[in-house]
């Protein structure tokens, strides 16, 4: 299930060109992370109310071009992969109909500092169909 989040550009996240700084966009894929777990049914509340701790385990980001300051960035999620104790996202930050940067999170199932299993209603949930 796709979700999206967007937002303006402010200029606290530009350089002086007006170019969007890199670490932003890790910013921008986990504010599209709620929407994307509440898409799946599991909203952050959820999660903590079952004690299931997804923490990031890797990211990647792909830039192909520039958000800039006066822009409108749009965050669209999906589901990439799920395993037995992970899940990664796909997160195509664009404006307009251009691609700006492709961010892959990969999410592991955590208990005390260790991964676990995905409980199986809560993998079905993050399968898409």
């Amino acid at each position: 299930m796709p979700a999206q989040w967007s937002s303006p550009v402010r200029y606290v996240e530009c350089d002086q060109q007006g170019v969007v700084f890199n670490a932003h966009y890790l910013t921008w894929a986990d504010e599209a992370s709620n929407a994307w777990w509440a898409a799946h049914g599991l909203p952050w509340d959820v999660l903590v109310e079952r004690r299931i701790d997804p923490v990031v385990k890797a990211s990647t980001l792909e830039w192909t071009s520039s958000a800039r300051w006066g822009d409108t960035v749009v965050v669209d999620a999906e589901t990439e992969k799920v395993g037995r104790t992970s899940v990664t996202v796909r997160y195509t930050v664009r404006v307009g109909g251009r691609t700006c940067c492709v961010v892959r999170n990969t999410y592991v199932a955590v208990d005390d500092g260790r991964a676990v299993p995905w409980p199986d209603d809560v993998r079905a949930l993050l399968t898409d169909r």
